[in-house]
């Protein structure tokens, strides 16, 4: 047995305060993530700091945008009448992750915060021109993912909630581990009046990543027979026990065709 201190705030910044006063404290969001990693001793925090009591729990529609809590779980996105209505691939997207266990602990916000390769949300935030609201900035999509297990956060930022563009036509559609159900590649597809936004997990040795060429050829003409000639390189791409990266380079552009409906 490993001790440590285990503290449960009530706000955002009661938590900010809690962390301030550990040496290596991490925050504890749903735990799908963390949980594991304390178990494997990949990491030994001298305490931790659930942030489920902070009231980062909303869903709420602000017109041009649909805004979700951090703390929101992955089963309240896939239920969420608002998110249904709004953006209604998201909440498929939600309900496809993991299984029920994993649905009714995980967090959108501790998906987001850990980036790893290969989970859902991150294309959605990408695809989505979404903004993730922190207890002192907002941060654009396209600048908060910097690299595998990787964002722009820092270590006194908590996420708040996450703001996502609604799209005119949007649609994710992945190709399962059939254990884990992470993405061995996933990709969101969203339709904007300015051009459509591609975006990839799963596959990327960086993590998730925007396809600049697939943006270019749908924003042309939003049609699946526009990817046909597309080459899709395999560098950069995940080579590992379950695919190579030229599978994946295929899994890309077929993805993608079934996600432009």
């Amino acid at each position: 047995m490993y001790s440590t201190k285990y503290v449960k705030p009530n706000s955002t910044p009661e938590a900010l305060e809690a962390i301030k006063s550990l040496s290596e404290g991490k925050f504890l969001a749903g735990g799908m993530t963390l949980i594991p990693t304390l178990k494997q001793r990949l990491a030994s925090p001298d305490g931790l700091v659930d942030i489920s009591g902070c009231n980062l729990d909303t869903i709420a529609d602000e017109g041009e945008t649909i805004k979700i809590g951090a703390m929101s779980r992955h089963v309240s996105v896939a239920e969420s009448p608002v998110v249904k209505k709004a953006i209604p691939t998201l909440a498929s997207l939600a309900e496809g992750i993991g299984d029920r266990q994993v649905r009714n602990r995980g967090t959108l916000g501790g998906s987001v915060a850990n980036n790893d390769p290969s989970a859902c949300y991150p294309s959605a935030v990408l695809a989505l021109k979404a903004t993730v609201h922190t207890n002192s900035r907002s941060i654009a999509a396209d600048d908060f993912f910097t690299g595998m297990f990787e964002t722009a956060l820092e270590e006194d930022e908590i996420i708040e909630s996450i703001s996502f563009s609604k799209p005119t036509k949007a649609n994710y559609v992945k190709f399962p581990n059939p254990a884990s159900r992470y993405a061995m590649v996933g990709v969101f597809v969203a339709k904007f009046g300015e051009g459509v936004r591609v975006a990839v997990t799963g596959a990327g040795e960086g993590g998730v990543f925007r396809h600049k060429e697939m943006e270019t050829a749908l924003s042309s003409n939003y049609s699946s027979d526009s990817l046909s000639s597309l080459n899709i390189a395999s560098d950069g791409l995940i080579s590992d026990l379950h695919a190579s990266a030229e599978y994946r380079a295929n899994l890309i552009k077929e993805m993608t065709k079934r996600a432009v409906v």
